[in-house]
């Protein structure tokens, strides 16, 4: 079973299922965070969804570019978790499918494509006191032994 954080959705409250792609990006002992400014400004893994006929690992490799402007390569799936949360930016409420991936930021084309986002590195640490989603703040609890 995929472990599920968030509230449950309310009788009768539509949620639509969106696949995502995320990653534990590690480099030199550090994480490569994505700050979303808006619409409420927190800390994320860098990702995001999985567009219709788009592989994982492509979707992987497109959103953390759009989000931090970082390539990156060797990329090892890690597992998943649902997470139930409203998605302002398209006015519904979302079955986020999250999966997770642990990657190594390889290098820095631009800056984030992506409006309202910035790059960050943070110390694993610190990137569990800054990381929002508590789905995210588990899978690099579980997996910090990589990192």
């Amino acid at each position: 079973m995929i472990r599920r954080y968030g509230n449950p959705p309310k009788p009768g409250q539509r949620h639509h299922l969106r696949p995502g792609a995320y990653a534990l990006l590690v480099r030199d002992g550090r994480l490569l965070l994505t700050h979303q400014s808006e619409p409420d400004p927190e800390y994320q893994l860098p990702g995001g969804g999985i567009d219709a006929g788009e592989s994982g690992l492509r979707a992987l490799h497109r959103e953390v570019f759009e989000e931090t402007g970082w390539t990156i390569g060797n990329a090892r799936h890690l597992g998943a978790y649902r997470r139930f949360a409203f998605m302002p930016e398209y006015g519904r409420w979302a079955e986020k499918l999250c999966h997770v991936w642990i990657a190594r930021p390889v290098r820095r084309l631009s800056d984030p494509t992506e409006p309202h986002h910035s790059a960050h590195w943070a110390s694993p640490p610190a990137a569990m006191d800054l990381l929002a989603d508590p789905g995210a703040r588990a899978f690099l609890a579980r997996f910090r032994a990589l990192v």
